[in-house]
């Protein structure tokens, strides 16, 4: 039987080097990959190209820009014109990388993708695909990997599912990996920045269109600089004297509002989300009580999950939850298992 073989999406950083490692320890025949998706990834490719020769592996630099404009860019920049926050690594996991990339694997010939995600895939009893935690909790990515299917799922490893940061960084060290202290990646990697309006103003080559911040009775407040500004709960950069500190509690994209009012204000215990992907099942046959998180660095939280239609789920939290925000994704989970998600709406 031939060796197992697959394709290692590779960015230049530790995780994915020493990912890299692990499957051609392991046997593997392994190739590097790359996805080339905005200007200015020249360095992280110099660096994921020479990670690749050290490991003695082939390398692909796979040109992919114009669907990552495509599918990503314009997603995120029409969800914040339309007063929505977009987790936009989330939509590039499902199109570029468990997508794309996936493809091209099969097209060279590849039995699986391989990515340096803190996660872990597991077969239940019945023979389906489980997208469980990571060990690490403070590096669990498993929130961002909940679109996963079964197909995506059984071609996919994580090898560094079952190891700790730190223990990835010391087998880099031992390794003699360049990068082994190489510094984490922060904010959306196409906005180094992170100035999310500045970004949408010059990549539509459209000044925001300024409106009104009101109260929930509807008085004027004085003017916003654009929506793309504001997400809810927001607090900093409002430069609104108030008679008590004052917070985004909503926003309306029709006339380019903005709703002011008080943090106790922000508080919901119920969401609904749509396009939902579910993991351990096809559809819940009833009510389920479970954790759930609504953003990637909030901790998750008790609810009662129901399925209402083909596509879409209505989360009761046990306990009102700050700041629930169209845009983001819910995800559920069964202790270490993810049960699935949606975008909220």
């Amino acid at each position: 039987m031939k060796n197992a073989t697959a394709l290692i999406a590779m960015s230049g950083g530790v995780d994915s080097t020493v990912a890299a490692l692990m499957l051609k320890l392991a046997g593997f025949d392994c190739s590097g990959a790359m996805m080339k998706l905005f200007e200015g990834q020249q360095n992280a490719e110099d660096d994921a190209r020479a990670a690749a020769r050290r490991l003695g592996i082939p390398f692909h630099a796979i040109e992919l820009s114009d669907c990552f404009a495509e599918e990503v860019i314009t997603r995120f920049i029409n969800a914040y014109l339309e007063g929505r926050t977009p987790n936009p690594c989330i939509e590039c996991n499902r199109r570029l990388k468990f997508g794309k990339l996936l493809k091209k694997a099969g097209e060279l010939g590849k039995d699986y993708i391989v990515t340096g995600h803190y996660a872990r895939i597991e077969r239940n009893g019945e023979g389906r695909y489980l997208l469980k935690k990571g060990i690490d909790e403070a590096k669990d990515q498993s929130y961002v990997l909940y679109t996963l299917t079964q197909n995506q799922l059984s071609r996919t490893l994580f090898p560094l599912g079952a190891f700790t940061k730190q223990e990835v960084r010391d087998i880099a060290s031992i390794a003699k990996f360049e990068n082994a202290t190489k510094g984490e990646s922060q904010d959306i990697c196409f906005i180094p920045d992170g100035d999310y309006a500045k970004f949408i103003e010059e990549h539509t080559e459209t000044p925001l269109r300024k409106g009104r911040f009101i109260d929930e009775d509807g008085n004027n407040l004085g003017e916003n600089k654009g929506i793309a500004h504001y997400t809810i709960g927001q607090r900093r950069g409002l430069g609104l004297a108030m008679p008590y500190p004052p917070y985004v509690l909503e926003i309306r994209p029709e006339d380019d509002t903005v709703v002011i009012g008080r943090d106790e204000q922000l508080y919901s215990t119920t969401l609904f989300s749509r396009d939902i992907n579910l993991i351990p099942t096809d559809r819940l046959d009833g009510p389920i009580h479970a954790m759930a998180k609504i953003r990637y660095n909030h901790t998750e939280q008790p609810a009662t999950v129901h399925q209402i239609g083909n596509d879409t789920l209505r989360v009761e939290f046990d306990k009102p939850q700050r700041a629930i925000t169209k845009g983001q994704s819910v995800v559920i989970y069964d202790g270490e298992v993810a049960i699935g998600g949606g975008v909220i709406v």
